[in-house]
């Protein structure tokens, strides 16, 4: 006997996962509870298991009296001493009872108190065992359709897909395998409840996570995700390691792993960019498949502005604005999109191939310098050659066509602009053969640390100065072994400003094989307009002073 039970415990918990300690103490409460069901009570009843051969003995602890009033309790001392003679009144007797003594009524209910046991154990077991699994994706096959809701067999347990974390459209067969972001697991009298999801944007991460070795591994990060389930999601990943792209790595040789996921998805398009730190440029990012022409983001406010060509309009926005919708979840950002068109039209934006009146933004009699129009150009020396003034053309393409055709590249070091100069440089198709980093560095020790800036520099003559703008220049060059580079500081407002540093005032420093120009500017307009005149005024010094370098 005690070897076929040991046979059956081991093979409990082998198929069940339910531990043997916990089997050997229902079997203890059983035979008490038998024992009580018998005697009519059990406080005296003591049980001993050898977990190690399942040998089982049962006692009644009786006190050896003169006279016996309670025969389950007590025993007379002379049958105590017919057992041992050293036993006296008082004494504490340990009678073994035979299990075949228990009726068939105590029989049965010991065994629903090691049934129910089992169970409870079984319970347990499965909700530790799918807890351990909440937050993380499964399989699991479909069972059948409960009203709206859809029960799925995850293997020992069944979970409950509700119509609100359905992908609309989605119809399921059964015997059908899917995969499912496991939501929640509660425990409940019956069993682990467990909630799960289709339309959970981390379904989309894990899957990524599965299917990306790199990302499993940790060398590309997904930094955030927008997802609207069923039509389109965006990603935003980072490499840890500068050798490994991170869109390359999630999208595989020939696509493979980013559509192993979306047939996964059901054709769900997946959007998979480059994470910046830079607002401005993770919001361009953030736009693709867009083109943008300039975006202006403001940290403190957590909005930017954005204008895109005439023709991109519609697919910067997304049908019903869905593109715009998921880059503003995406990034953090409203963003407010405009054409070329509108945004000239409301003086948003400006274009900086044309004139502009330069007493509307500069005190007058200052830094009164032309800007370049296409009759400018056809009468310079050098029209037609290094610059064109068709439409499609604007001043950072051409900056990146000159540096192109001198075998040169630069980089930049940004104060007051926030990354819109490196933007404007970087939304150039072709823009990484001749930039390939840049700097913003807003505190001054950002401008020591990265750049170089003397810290007596900066105590004797302040951030805002033609001084600083030109360690600027000289270190960003350095630290980046660029051939030129821009530096640009300043106070574009609305705070900041003192009378000697007003509101507007701005350096910009331009270095090109080792000679640097500094530039003075002072500019009237709101924070906005004070940071796009600073990026144009920097790229218009850049391009001069490439073409004075030839």
């Amino acid at each position: 006997m005690n070897n076929e039970l040991f046979e059956a415990l081991t093979i409990l918990e082998r198929e069940k996962n339910i531990s043997k300690e916990a089997l050997l103490e229902a079997i203890e409460n059983s035979l008490v509870t038998a024992c009580k069901n018998h005697f009519g009570k059990s406080e005296n009843v003591k049980v001993s298991i050898d977990p190690e051969t399942c040998e089982f003995h049962v006692f009644q602890e009786k006190t050896v009296v003169e006279n016996v009033e309670d025969p389950v309790e007590e025993i007379s001392v002379i049958n105590a001493k017919m057992i041992d003679s050293k036993y006296e009144v008082g004494d504490i007797v340990n009678i073994e009872v035979e299990s075949k003594e228990f009726g068939r009524i105590a029989t049965q209910n010991a065994k629903n108190v090691i049934l129910q046991k089992i169970r409870e154990e079984e319970r347990k077991v499965l909700f530790d065992q799918y807890y351990s699994k909440e937050k993380d994706v499964v399989t699991g096959v479909v069972q059948r359709y409960v009203g709206r809701n859809v029960s799925i067999n995850l293997g020992k347990v069944d979970a409950i897909l509700t119509e609100n974390e359905q992908v609309r459209g989605e119809v399921f067969q059964p015997t059908e395998r899917i995969k499912l972001y496991i939501l929640e697991v509660k425990a409940t009298s019956k069993g682990p409840k467990i909630l799960v999801s289709r339309t959970h944007p981390e379904l989309v991460k894990r899957l990524f996570e599965s299917e990306v070795t790199e990302v499993k591994e940790g060398i590309v990060e997904i930094k955030a995700i927008a997802r609207e389930a069923g039509s389109r999601t965006k990603i935003a990943v980072w490499s840890n390691d500068p050798d490994v792209d991170p869109v390359g790595a999630c999208v595989g040789m020939n696509g493979a792993r980013v559509n192993a996921i979306v047939n996964e998805l059901r054709g769900e398009k997946i959007d998979i960019i480059t994470w910046n730190e830079n607002p401005a440029m993770m919001i361009e990012n953030a736009l693709s498949p867009a083109k943008v022409i300039s975006v202006i983001a403001d940290a403190e406010e957590k909005a930017a502005k954005v204008v895109v060509p005439d023709y991109q309009l519609s697919l910067a926005i997304g049908k019903e604005g869905q593109n715009a919708r998921l880059a503003a979840r995406l990034t953090g950002f409203k963003i407010d999109i405009k054409s070329e068109t509108q945004a000239r039209e409301s003086g948003d934006f400006l274009d900086y191939e044309n004139d502009y009146e330069d007493d509307e933004y500069y005190e007058e009699g200052e830094y009164a310098e032309e800007e370049y129009t296409g009759e400018d150009y056809a009468e310079e020396e050098y029209a037609g050659e290094e610059y064109t003034t068709e439409e499609d053309v604007t001043l950072e393409a051409a900056i990146v066509k000159l540096l192109e055709e001198r075998k040169m590249t630069v980089t930049t070091a940004e104060s007051c602009t926030g990354g819109l100069l490196a933007g404007r440089i970087t939304n150039v198709p072709g823009a990484s053969n001749v930039y390939q980093e840049g700097y913003v560095t807003y505190s001054n020790d950002a401008k020591e640390r990265l750049l170089g800036v003397k810290r007596e520099t900066l105590r004797q003559y302040g951030a805002v100065s033609p001084q600083t703008a030109e360690e600027m220049a000289r270190g960003v060059a350095k630290a980046a072994g660029a051939d030129a580079a821009l530096s640009v500081t300043g106070i574009a407002g609305p705070g900041g400003g003192t009378p000697e540093k007003p509101v507007g005032l701005v350096y910009v420093g331009c270095f090109v094989k080792g000679h640097v120009r500094v530039e003075e500017f002072r500019f009237t307009g709101n924070r906005d307009k004070n940071r796009e005149f600073a990026v144009a005024r920097a790229l218009t010094l850049l391009r001069e002073e490439l073409i004075r370098a030839r």
